[in-house]
């Protein structure tokens, strides 16, 4: 079955582009598109989708908080956020709301597709060193990391999920975790989906922005210790 994309900006012609590119795939199909997030919400109540490409910057409704709405929904597709500058503070706040990944919205066509394809199976690796510039650059917004983590189910994790957490949290990937602990990609795979599960979280991006929210890690990609 295709994977089921709604396009979400206020500029048409960027939605005409992106359509082209995804329509040429045999694996993609639009489903929906939406000139913001109130209407992006509007079609979900009538539209089945797997993934939605979502742009940050809309009248009415912005990408960020329609991004929160939509991850809050029992059903909910899978979020990739699109902004038009690298180290946005906008995708940040996407991030934080439920958003899988982001991507820039200049990426050449072959990453968009690798990062919908990637999104959409659950893994969300979307530019692991993107990812860590980021959260490096807005960290000093997060609380202090010499605070007690907050989470109240990091205690459940064994050494070792907390171990694959902590590079998780630095923007590493399956391989390079599984090359970094001498573990097999499907064991860390495995230990990802544990620490997934422990603490209710929906996917790696979220394991990113927790672990530098509650201070496992700090500025620099370092442990707190």
């Amino acid at each position: 079955m295709a994977i089921r994309v709604m396009l979400v900006d206020d500029q048409v012609l960027l939605r005409t582009g992106f359509r082209m590119v995804l329509a040429a795939q045999p694996d993609m199909e639009v489903v929906a598109e939406a000139g913001d997030g109130a209407e992006a919400i509007e079609n979900l109540r009538s539209t089945a989708v797997d993934v939605v490409l979502m742009d940050v910057r809309m009248p009415r409704l912005d990408g960020v908080e329609a991004t929160r709405r939509i991850c809050a929904r029992p059903d909910a597709p899978k979020v990739l956020i699109l902004t038009t500058f690298d180290l946005d503070e906008y995708a940040f706040s996407g991030l934080k709301a439920g958003a899988s990944g982001f991507m820039l919205k200049d990426v050449p066509p072959a990453e968009l597709l690798g990062a919908i394809r990637s999104v959409h199976s659950g893994d969300a690796v979307v530019a692991p060193s993107t990812t860590r510039r980021l959260l490096d650059r807005f960290s000093p917004l997060l609380p202090s990391s010499t605070d007690e983590p907050k989470h109240k189910d990091i205690g459940k994790l064994t050494e070792r999920e907390r171990e694959v957490m902590l590079l998780v949290a630095q923007g590493m990937s399956n391989g390079e975790i599984a090359a970094r602990l001498v573990l097999s990609e499907a064991t860390v795979k495995t230990h990802v989906g544990r620490i997934l599960t422990k603490l209710n979280l929906r996917d790696r991006v979220q394991v990113v922005v927790l672990a530098y929210e509650t201070g496992l890690v700090r500025a620099g990609g370092g442990g707190a210790g």
